[in-house]
């Protein structure tokens, strides 16, 4: 069972957000996360990873899965804004969602795997405010959205690097896509998770669980590789999952495979967060 939370306003619009409640409450504060879905910057809703999302309710933490802008409604970084505005709701109102307020953690997927990586890593800065936050009211608190651990489950970590994969294999869709968040190729590179990293622009480096289908036909593996480099690099603490033979987005049905997942994630929350 969910319920639907309005946690942001932007352009005139309110944002909602799928609250998945922890099965058994436990002692005390309980941990939270925060879900970004895919869509290539276009398409999806907070729906759409309720497997994963129901996965970890289970598990017993409280989930909060978020509606954003995307290129339907504006261009970057409006996405990133809306899921910093989710980051900030979730600590500005833990006590009365009943989840401790310093450690959060967050999970993006494909293009939400990429507004999940630039949330974690440039948390608080100017170009990702701007959302309003429900707390008391509609305000642009002052609470930092920092995240304790981040999992990038098939990120498109480097947007401009997805696009010429796009371009070279003949993913009409996907190309179509990119030009629809994002101005232009230089745009692009503005955004990447990669550039950020290595250019020192990070604000902090968390944990990251990162997982690449090994028949993702989306991803280039060499994108996710260079992740892998740069975020070491930083002197990032680095998990990396490698499923042979699925495609891309399989954690979004129920399988054997997702639920092995879900496991995963869940041990990696667990270590990562402060109960």
């Amino acid at each position: 069972m969910s319920e639907t939370i309005a946690y942001g306003r932007a352009a005139g619009a309110v944002l909602e957000a799928e609250l998945y409640a922890p099965n058994a409450a436990g002692a005390g504060p309980g941990r939270a996360i925060v879900m970004v879905h895919g869509g290539a910057w276009s398409s999806g809703d907070r729906h759409a990873p309720a497997v994963l999302c129901e996965h970890f309710s289970t598990a017993g933490f409280t989930v909060f899965s978020l509606d954003f802008r995307d290129g339907r409604q504006g261009k970057h970084p409006c996405a990133v804004q809306d899921v910093v505005a989710g980051i900030r709701y979730v600590r500005a109102n833990a006590a009365t969602l009943g989840v401790a307020a310093e450690e959060i953690g967050l999970v993006g997927c494909s293009s939400g795997g990429h507004l999940a990586l630039l949330a974690a890593l440039q948390p608080d800065a100017p170009a990702h405010r701007g959302t309003l936050v429900a707390a008391g009211g509609w305000q642009d608190v002052e609470v930092s959205a920092r995240v304790g651990a981040v999992a990038a489950l098939w990120p498109v970590s480097d947007p401009r690097v997805r696009f010429e994969y796009a371009l070279r294999v003949g993913r009409e869709e996907l190309v179509a896509a990119h030009q629809r968040y994002f101005r232009d190729e230089a745009h692009m590179v503005q955004a990447s998770a990669q550039r950020v990293l290595r250019e020192g622009e990070a604000e902090q480096v968390p944990p990251l669980l990162l997982v690449q289908p090994g028949a993702d036909a989306n991803v280039p593996q060499a994108m996710t590789l260079d992740l892998v480099r740069e975020y070491q690099a930083a002197g990032g603490a680095l998990h990396y999952l490698f499923y042979p033979g699925l495609r891309h987005g399989f954690g979004y049905e129920v399988s054997a495979e997702t639920t092995r997942l879900a496991e995963e994630a869940t041990a990696f929350f667990r270590g990562a967060l402060v109960p």
